[in-house]
């Protein structure tokens, strides 16, 4: 999944809580984070984690109002956006 992450939430930990609180194996496959993005970030991430703990943290970037960009899940838990 793709995760763009604006400048106002630069300072909060938004990835370590997918960790920390979600319970979730997290895999940065890219970040790009460069001043012409105006402190915009974007991230290419692998979630791993049973459906609840990925439903969970899904709801939780949800909650942030951030964009997230993803693609169906082989596995059939059916998430895409």
């Amino acid at each position: 999944m793709r995760l763009h992450i604006p400048q106002c939430y630069q300072q909060e930990p938004v990835i370590c809580r997918l960790i920390s609180a979600h319970g979730l194996v997290v895999n940065i496959t890219k970040a790009i984070v460069e001043e012409h993005t105006d402190g915009h970030g974007s991230f290419d991430l692998e979630l791993q984690g049973t459906p609840p703990q990925i439903s969970s943290g899904l709801t939780y970037l949800e909650s942030l109002n951030l964009t997230i960009k993803g693609k169906p899940n082989v596995d059939g838990d059916g998430w895409y956006c």
